[in-house]
């Protein structure tokens, strides 16, 4: 069984959550809705996704 861990940005429930699957391979899913399953990323969709996201790609202009 897969553990999810909830964003440390969630505010009132509606929440991403990331876990780890197979392999090195991460998973995304909504926490309001999780019998819809999970987005999965390999281990360097990952590590870009996050490299992105520390480097500001993502922010509102």
């Amino acid at each position: 069984m897969i553990e999810f861990v909830t964003s440390s940005f969630c505010n009132y429930g509606d929440c991403v959550e990331i876990g780890r699957g197979p392999e090195g391979t991460m998973l995304v899913r909504d926490s309001k809705d999780r019998d819809q399953g999970a987005l999965t990323f390999t281990r360097e969709e990952w590590e870009a996704f996050v490299a992105g996201v520390k480097a500001g790609e993502f922010d509102p202009a």
